[in-house]
């Protein structure tokens, strides 16, 4: 007799959910609708509006299965609804996208509570897995109630009818009324007849995400249950030696480090005939790679260290925290060498991405010498919470306006200034550029203006950034001859 099939994830996954609440439906509903009415336009304040009622979706399912929110699912859903407000503040788009993701992440957290390496990187598997299930847990909840007096079906069809009536009358008022007409042209989005498949897939697609949300929250993927085996101790000195010569390696490479980075250029400059730039330029990719590879390093070190008694704790808390205080330092000369070279050549997006790369790496070191002091147990979502935290805070310092005001100061202390770069920019730069004289002021402006719709969006589809912008360049209008900007690169490594 064959044996019987068992799904892939059924020793994973809790009891199934029980009957979905009907405050969950009317969420899930909500959120389908929302969708469907605001995130037509672009995204802003709309996407955190959205995941307000999926959120409530994932609430009532969770308290409808008997879950009730731990302190850290409460961090990780607090934190994800945060991260939403950089759409509704920043015009510019990488920052959103980092945010958005960042958010989904730990939402995925918030519905599962995994506390290991595994389950926090698994989590988001758990929601697409949701996916088709949620769909036929929510069609099940709607048939249960789709009839009888007290059933939902007299309420749909109630709600149905509401709609029309107000479409009907509110079109009629708008035709009789301009005044009216322009109020709820601020106030409603547009609903027009070209754009209802665009709408309706929105709508789908919101009642979707929200059903699997609420039956992840119901029922959640137990990632933490997968078990990684440690690897095989090794013997002490086949795991010290490599460790400690690399540890001398670093302190010889530090030591030369601390030299620069208490001021001695001249004589570096002057052995490796490189100018400050070039030197500054050259180490950073080797220094991100070299902090990159140590965090390898400690990972299989702590795999393979010896683990017999107290003698063999001591020994690998000693030789990986000198590893980590080394690498600290390694974190530190490749700060200062970007630093060095945004001198020399101005800030762009890249070189403030991989900096905030390179100082959070520089976290997850310190985090690590904590943990070998106090335990490791708390350490996955202490570097997922600093994850999260770091981009958050990249999102609400405004990347684009940082650039622009290093590179307006940059032009007022040496007259340079890279207009073809700063023509990149999104919105979020306008207040710093505005602060240049003129033509200047117009050339850094003239594309940015360009790329900003003279009607805009709807106010819900409208960041902050965006905004301010517009106030700007209507009380300063842009007025240059069109040949008077040329290009003035004098970066010879712009795109770095």
């Amino acid at each position: 007799m064959p044996a019987e099939h068992t799904p892939l994830l059924a020793d994973l996954r809790l009891d199934p959910p029980g009957p979905v609440r009907t405050a969950t439906l009317w969420a899930v509903l909500a959120t389908g609708l929302l969708s469907m009415l605001l995130l037509g336009d672009g995204l802003a304040l709309n996407l955190l509006i959205v995941a307000v009622p999926a959120t409530l979706a994932a609430y009532f399912a969770a308290q409808k299965g008997g879950r009730r929110p731990r302190p850290w699912s409460l961090v990780w859903a607090v934190g994800g609804l945060g991260l939403l407000v950089v759409p509704a503040l920043r015009d510019a788009g990488w920052p959103s996208f980092l945010a958005i993701v960042s958010a989904l992440a730990l939402g995925s957290l918030a519905l599962h509570g995994s506390r290991t390496w595994t389950g926090i990187l698994l989590s988001p598997l758990g929601i697409f897995d949701a996916i088709f299930t949620g769909v036929r847990w929510g069609w099940r909840g709607v048939r249960e109630r789709g009839g009888g007096a007290r059933g939902a079906g007299p309420v749909l069809r109630a709600v149905a009818v509401t709609a029309v009536l107000l479409v009907v009358f509110g079109a009629l008022f708008a035709g009789a009324d301009a005044a009216f007409a322009d109020l709820l042209g601020d106030l409603i989005p547009d609903a027009s007849v070209s754009g209802s498949p665009w709408r309706v897939l929105l709508l789908v697609m919101g009642v979707v995400g929200a059903l699997a949300v609420a039956h992840t929250a119901a029922s959640p993927v137990r990632w933490d249950r997968l078990v990684v085996n440690p690897g095989r101790a090794r013997g002490r000195v086949e795991w010290a030696l490599p460790l400690i010569v690399l540890n001398v390696l670093f302190a010889a490479f530090n030591v030369v480090q601390l030299t620069v980075l208490f001021g001695g250029y001249d004589t570096v400059l002057d052995k490796t005939g490189l100018s400050y730039s070039d030197y500054a330029r050259q180490g950073f990719w080797q220094l991100l790679l070299a902090t990159l590879l140590t965090l390898v390093v400690i990972v299989f070190a702590l795999r393979w260290a010896p683990r017999d008694g107290a003698q063999d704790r001591t020994l690998v808390r000693a030789v990986l925290g000198t590893f980590c205080v080394m690498t600290l330092v390694v974190v530190a000369s490749a700060v200062r060498r970007m630093d060095m070279y945004v001198e020399a050549y101005g800030l762009t997006r890249l070189r403030i991405s991989v900096v905030s790369v390179e100082l959070w790496l520089g976290v997850i070191v310190l985090l690590i010498m904590a943990a070998g002091i106090w335990g490791a147990q708390w350490l996955p979502r202490a570097v997922a919470a600093s994850a999260a935290a770091g981009v958050l805070a990249f999102g609400l310092l405004s990347p684009d306006a940082l650039i622009a005001e290093r590179n307006v100061q940059r032009y007022e202390e040496t007259g340079k200034f890279d207009f073809d770069y700063t023509r990149q920019l999104s919105a979020d730069a306008v207040p710093e550029l505005d602060r240049l004289p003129e033509p200047e002021r117009s050339c850094a402006l003239k594309e940015i203006v360009d790329g900003l719709e003279s009607d805009g969006e709807p106010w819900f589809a409208t960041s902050l950034g965006e905004s301010r912008a517009r106030r700007i360049i209507e009380e300063r209008p842009v007025s240059v001859d069109p040949g008077f900007c040329g290009e003035s690169r004098d970066d010879p490594y712009s795109s770095y």
